[in-house]
């Protein structure tokens, strides 16, 4: 083995000494773009310098955060609690493979089958770090630099900051509240099709207005990605949560679409069982057998013991959903009820999820100088609608799962405060 002599530094060869580099910046390229900058959130402020201003991590800060479900008021079902404690009783479910538990996979390819009126198999399934994971995964296992995605608009606040980080050129799909029957635009997606799009993406119910889309639209979304040669994600979190017997359409059940669709699914909503951190990804078997690598790469798995919680999500909880149900439609009218005496307020209540997503552009100013108001004068933190896409602008999104008595309280403190601006708006009562 050659072994060389150190070389000379530069100090011992009489000159002088060059500057150490500095470090660069600690945050990539792909984070940065994330900061969705090439859109304002309220005028001289990105999104990411929005979020910022209004502290909204997730944390709530000591104020009523009404950006998630109160699961105190809302705990998850009574199995829940004994399933856990079986599962961390039992070491040898603390590993499992990367796509999930056998068992629980073959559980729940027969309840998701009955549930989305599709047959699934256990080769359909992947099992994720709550849907938000689902979601990470699904996108980054398909989505390319530059691809084309249709995404609609407003919809979840954390998909076009992905699809941002992954690199992809993203066109929006406006959703159209007018009418009886809610649904997307659906003539400009057909007149991206020329464009070759690589997805199609929607909440169902969506996120953030809770609207259900009529079986109509689902059949014409269908159709178009037949004939478009495009996949559709669809995240239906929140289709359990539907009030006076709404009908469901799932996409996936539509003709062609079970080799085509992506659907998200998970209990952290409608069960409350978010902390438990597991969702479910339902895909064709090419899907998912990508959706594997990069669940191996970013988690190795999803927590091994919440999952065996799903082998009783689905089943024999007609009565949980029943109750829980109609205890939520109850606060959602007390909630429009209230938030009615705003002058100026404007909301078109819809049939799903526990969310109302209101219109305060009458006031004059940003929603994010509404939210910055609430915080300060309601103590209650509440979801901007800038978050959720640029026609989101203007309008704010609360969550009304929460301890009826409080929430009673905190209405009266935000219609003080959203009457407020309404009145230096010069809108009268």
């Amino acid at each position: 083995m050659s072994v060389h002599p150190p070389a000379a530094t530069t100090a011992q060869l009489g000159g002088d000494t060059p500057a150490a580099p500095e470090l660069r910046p600690a945050q990539s390229a792909r984070v940065a773009r994330t900061h969705l900058t090439y859109r304002e959130a309220a005028p001289g402020l990105s999104v990411r310098e929005a979020d910022l201003s209004l502290r909204l991590d997730g944390g709530g800060h000591g104020l009523l955060d009404t950006t998630h479900f109160d699961t105190v008021r809302f705990p998850p079902p009574a199995w829940a609690d004994q399933a856990i404690r079986e599962a961390v009783a039992n070491g040898e479910w603390a590993y499992t493979p990367y796509r999930g538990d056998p068992g629980v996979l073959s559980d729940l390819a027969s309840a998701i089958s009955g549930f989305l009126g599709s047959p699934v198999g256990p080769g359909n399934l992947a099992l994720t770090p709550g849907t938000q994971g689902a979601l990470f995964t699904a996108l980054s296992s398909i989505v390319d630099e530059g691809d084309l995605v249709l995404l609609a608009d407003p919809d979840y606040l954390f998909c076009e900051r992905i699809l941002a980080f992954l690199g992809a050129r993203v066109e929006r799909i406006p959703l159209i509240l007018d009418g009886e029957h809610p649904g997307l635009d659906l003539d400009v997606v057909e007149r991206f099709l020329p464009e070759q799009p690589k997805l199609l993406m929607f909440s169902h119910p969506n996120n953030p207005t809770g609207a259900v889309y009529p079986a109509e639209m689902i059949s014409r979304v269908a159709e178009l990605a037949v004939a478009g040669g495009f996949r559709v994600l669809v995240d239906e979190l929140y289709s359990r949560l539907l009030y006076t017997g709404t009908p469901f359409p799932h996409l996936r059940s539509e003709p062609g679409m079970a080799d085509r669709t992506i659907t998200l699914l998970g209990p952290s909503k409608t069960e409350s069982m978010s902390g438990f951190r597991i969702g479910v990804v339902v895909a064709p078997e090419d899907v998912i057998a990508s959706v594997e690598q990069t669940l191996a790469m970013t988690s190795l798995r999803a927590p091994a013991y919440a999952q065996r919680m799903l082998a009783r999500w689905l089943v024999d909880d007609d009565d949980f959903l029943r109750e829980r149900i109609a205890d939520l439609e109850a606060i959602k009218r007390t909630t429009v009820e209230s938030l009615s005496r705003v002058p100026g307020l404007r909301m078109t209540p819809q049939d799903g999820t526990a969310y109302l997503f209101l219109d305060v552009s009458a006031f004059g100013v940003s929603d994010v100088e509404v939210a910055g108001a609430l915080q300060r004068e309601a103590q209650v933190v509440v979801s901007p609608g800038y978050q959720f896409g640029p026609s989101g602008s203007g309008h704010f999104r609360i969550c009304y799962a929460r301890d009826e008595t409080e929430w009673a309280a905190a209405l009266e403190r935000m219609v003080a405060c959203l009457t407020g601006l309404a009145t230096a708006a010069g809108i009268d009562a």
